[in-house]
């Protein structure tokens, strides 16, 4: 468009003339005058440390990443350097500009060396320049190229995962992106080969864009030694014999999905097949542990098959592979096609018995359609995969093992949360954060799991399903922001949402809900709430809820909705009512702050219908009102409870005080012991046992200690060993001593530990040797104590063993347990030294503040 210069310059004239006469009036405005050169313009005056908020505001926020460029499709020929630990590599990538021009290619490509880069067109090979600065690949083109233009980049390189590695998060605890473990065979564990993407680590292997809004398909060939099997995303297109001992497998994703979902594993696996409406759905593990691959795994064809059905979306890939690898850096990974646990699923045939992996087996397969199929446009949206992933859990015990098993869960998640807003307190979709691992947190998790829940229980089944289903649909193959899922819920309800997103996902907290009830209308009851959350960064919220009665052995319930920092709600309940409960199922993510006295919760237990209702009851009676529990008829009732949960408590609660067991409850404890559906129940009962007469139960003991589970078999076994009229006590312990569960080991420690059996020094090493992550965490404190009550056992090998544990790479957990152990030593030469240094090097902030408490405790 031509610019008239001379309307231009008079205009330029006008405001200059009035910007002379704004100065002449300065005394009597807040407008002041800034000089540059010969001008002068006008500003307000402004808030330096306030225009510096805004600054600060402006440069924190994590904006999704610009797409210069779509990637179409990756194809990758790798081998490995086993020795130096490095992945010699050849990239194809096939691109078009996203919507502008564009002049250079910038790719993510962390810790490469690179050979050569050439651009593949029309039959030629043309070398192109580029610059390879700060984890960037910079390639420049030969010519301006255009949306409608379509480039295939070949990339030569050699790829070193361990340089420069930075520290994790405590959901993904590493970043090297591709994983050697013992790769040259000298170690007491398998040779293997893993990748792990999220958040922006699959650069670490291969040049990419590495963001979760783009999208490629993918092949990949792996060229490795003939006796390891390769895993990868999608289909395995071919296997080849390609030179003397090696073999290349092709595998082939023909389907779009984000960078950081590629994965390969390569190692030795057993392969146990299985198949969902004839698609393959296989399960890879050691060879040691494939009969318990059969029984931990079992269920994915019928969690395939449910969750289709429910969202009414077939699961969207073309198979289902599931691996174990050792030394995994997270609980699991979703990668498409492939999700990759840690090695806690390793399990023998005995321990699959009492497996409880269920919930992160749903939790990883719930990911193909919440986080591959449809994927969070930036990290700030995590919780777009997250919670989705987390709610799975809810959804499959519901279904599996019913609406008691998945309240429990429910429940436990929502003290997730809460004990993590102890500490801060976050938006669940976070536009300003340090680092995008600082996102696997539990809010994004387990907040968002319990958002969800709220939002379905208030929209009903139907919409909130139906719901999902069109959300899924149209979103397919794409990435999405918190917006597509609400305007999706109101394209199909016909609501307006804002009202619940605004404040669950966009604001930070949660409620804080004060109430009382005035019963002296029997049949008009009186509730009063108050909001009591701190409004200056906590919202007020609009809280739809149910509050509920019994009369005459039947359930009432009324809708109520809450909106008003103060509010009061006449009942109408009609009929004469004592007692009202407020959100009895548990639904609602809120704190409530309310007085009830010991009658409403001995009613409570004995009337709610939900077990998690009873289950509140039961441990605030236990907490408020323990002697109440001396009554028969109450202790009965509790170890009678139809869901093993309020069962357990009660035994365990007995197990503190055995004295409150009331008489004739006995053969009752027994009972369960020896014959309950639940082995967790079977375990508290036989630990209460030994309290009440352990001499009197010691052949059933014997007998429990052959129970195929090891929940019972190890908690007959310590219980015997710790009864001193046992004389063979020490033949019973040596016949166990050769049994790797850990379960089994910590009873015999015990032993060992209390009555100071010399010469197992070895024993106690070796097992350190054996266990990793849960194992050892479980572990690591009795090998500790064996060896400061035992000094002349090795308390120096003791010593060294457990400082290189806590100043190692385990998970968090571990070194914790490790550095807590170190103080049975504290009074050594150098060890508190060396705790002290430990701490001033940890970087972090969570270890850190355990560590500082167990010094200042030591300290003081």
């Amino acid at each position: 468009m031509k610019t008239d210069y001379s309307k231009l310059f008079i205009l330029v004239f006008v405001i200059f003339l009035s910007a002379c006469k704004s100065v002449k009036q300065e005394s009597q405005s807040s407008i002041s005058v800034i000089e540059v050169g010969e001008n002068e313009f006008l500003v307000p005056k402004i808030s330096s440390q306030l225009a510096g908020s805004w600054e600060k505001k402006i440069e924190g926020y994590r904006a999704t990443d610009t797409r210069y460029f779509d990637l179409l499709h990756t194809m990758l020929d790798l081998r490995f350097d086993f020795t130096n630990m490095q992945v010699i590599g050849t990239a194809e990538l096939l691109m078009k500009p996203y919507f502008y021009e564009q002049k250079e290619v910038v790719l993510d490509a962390k810790d490469f060396h690179i050979y050569r880069v050439d651009l593949l067109e029309d039959g030629e090979v043309i070398p192109l320049n580029y610059r390879y600065k700060e984890n960037k690949l910079t390639a420049y083109l030969p010519r301006v190229v255009h949306d409608t233009d379509t480039l295939r980049l070949k990339i030569k390189y050699i790829a070193n995962p361990n340089d420069n590695n930075q520290a994790g998060s405590r959901a993904i605890t590493d970043t090297k992106g591709l994983y050697f473990i013992n790769p040259l065979g000298n170690e007491s564990k398998p040779i293997q080969v893993w990748t792990q993407g999220e958040t922006a680590h699959n650069s670490k292997w291969f040049p990419t864009f590495d963001s979760p809004n783009e999208r490629m398909t993918q092949e990949i060939k792996l060229t490795v030694p003939k006796e390891f099997r390769t895993l990868s995303n999608g289909i395995l297109q071919s296997s080849e014999v390609t030179e003397e001992g090696m073999r290349t497998d092709h595998w082939l994703m023909d389907k779009p999905h984000a960078p950081y979902l590629a994965a390969m594993v390569v190692g030795e696996f057993a392969e146990i097949q299985d198949e969902w409406k004839g698609m393959q759905v296989n399960y890879y593990v050691e060879p040691t542990f494939e009969t318990g691959a059969k029984e931990v795994f079992k269920n994915t064809p019928e969690m395939i098959e449910f969750f289709s059905n429910l969202l009414g979306v077939d699961y969207p890939w073309q198979q289902y592979n599931q691996v174990v690898v050792r030394d995994f850096v997270s609980g699991a990974m979703e990668n498409t096609t492939l999700s990759i646990f840690m090695e806690d699923l390793n399990l023998t045939e005995r321990e699959a018995i009492d497996s409880e992996w269920d919930g992160i087996i749903a939790h990883e397969l719930f990911h193909q359609w919440f986080g591959n199929l449809v994927t969070t446009e930036s990290w700030a949206n995590l919780t777009l995969n997250e919670a989705f992933a987390n709610y799975s859990e809810y959804l499959w015990y519901e279904y599996k093992l019913g609406r008691d098993e998945a309240n429990m869960h429910h429940v436990a998640e929502m003290e997730k949360y809460f004990g993590e807003a102890e500490e801060k307190q976050e938006d669940l979709i976070r536009f300003y954060y340090d680092d995008p691992e600082d996102m696997f947190d539990n809010h994004s998790y387990a907040k968002g799991g319990r958002v969800l829940h709220m939002l379905r229980r208030h929209l009903g089944d139907r919409a909130f399903f139906a719901s999902l289903q069109h959300y899924l649909i149209k979103h397919a193959y794409s990435a999405v922001e918190i917006h597509d899922l609400r305007l999706a819920f109101e394209e199909v309800t016909g609501m307006d949402l804002n009202w619940f997103f605004n404040p669950w996902f966009l604001a930070s907290g949660h409620p804080l809900i004060a109430y009382e009830v005035d019963y002296s209308i029997p049949d008009n009851l009186l509730l009063t709430i108050e909001q009591k959350q701190d409004l200056t960064n906590t919202p007020l919220y609009r809280i739809p809820f149910k509050v509920s009665w019994y009369h005459e052995g039947e359930r009432y319930e009324k809708d109520l909705v809450l909106d008003k920092a103060f509010q009061q709600f006449a009942i109408e309940n009609g009929v004469p009512v004592n007692q009202l409960y407020l959100d009895e199922e548990k639904v609602l993510l809120k704190k409530t702050v309310t007085t009830r006295p010991k009658e409403f919760f001995i009613k409570q237990l004995q009337e709610s219908e939900f077990a998690i209702a009873r289950y509140e009851a039961l441990d605030s009676l236990m907490t408020y009102f323990p002697n109440e529990l001396r009554l028969p008829s109450l202790a009965a009732n509790t170890l009678e409870d139809t869901f093993w949960a309020n069962r357990e408590l009660a035994i365990m609660f007995f197990a503190k005080e055995p004295t409150l067991v009331p008489a004739g409850l006995e053969d009752k404890i027994y009972d369960l012991a020896d014959s309950d559906s639940q082995n967790t129940v079977r375990l508290a009962a036989i630990e209460l046992l030994g309290l009440l007469d352990g001499e009197k139960y010691a052949p059933a003991m014997l007998r429990w200690m052959n129970d195929p589970s090891y929940y019972v078999a190890a908690a007959a076994l310590g219980t015997y060993l710790a009864e001193e009229t046992n004389t063979n006590r020490k033949e019973i312990a040596e016949r166990y001593t050769s049994d790797a569960n850990v379960r089994m080991t910590v009873a015999l420690a015990e032993y060992f530990i209390q009555e100071s059996i010399l010469g197992k020094s070895e024993w106690f090493h070796e097992r350190l040797d054996a266990y990793n992550r849960r194992s050892l965490y479980y572990f690591i404190g009795y090998y500790g104590e064996y060896f400061t009550k035992l000094p002349e056992e090795g308390m120096e090998k003791a010593i060294e063993r457990l400082t290189k544990i806590a100043k190692s790479e385990e998970p968090f957990y571990i070194k914790i347990a490790a550095f807590s152990a170190l103080f049975g030593f504290v009074d050594q030469p150098g060890v508190l030294d060396s705790l002290k240094q430990m701490y001033e090097l940890e970087t972090d902030e969570s270890v850190k503040r355990y560590q500082e408490y167990f010094l200042i405790q030591y300290l003081d």
